[in-house]
């Protein structure tokens, strides 16, 4: 499959609680982060959310460190029962939060 990401993506073992903004109830989900590079975030979530939807992020990253973003949903693969794994892009995040990312990646890179 050919590679479609703009930036080399990484992997964290961290968690990422988000809120739907689209209506009046705002259930924080957690979620599995699989990827992370400063464009979007792969994760598996055991909730269904749609294709194109915004969601607010809470993103914890090394050193314990957060990262507040809005995330779109671009893609959405089934894996399991009640499981999905998801594809999503960075919507207005601050270039500072983007310099974060592009720094871990950069020191992920000197340690290959």
């Amino acid at each position: 499959m050919e590679e479609r990401r703009k930036n080399r993506r990484m992997e964290l073992s961290s968690r990422l609680l988000i809120k739907n903004l689209t209506g009046n109830t705002q259930e924080d989900v957690s979620i599995e982060i699989t990827d992370l590079s400063k464009t979007g975030v792969g994760f598996i979530c055991n909730s269904m959310l749609q294709i194109g939807t915004v969601y607010e992020a809470f993103l914890t990253i090394w050193m314990k460190e957060s990262i507040h973003a809005f995330l779109e949903i671009v893609r959405v693969e089934k894996i399991a029962d009640n499981q999905y794994c998801y594809g999503s892009v960075f919507i207005g995040m601050s270039e500072m939060d983007s310099k974060r990312i592009e720094v871990f990646d950069t020191m992920g890179n000197m340690e290959k």
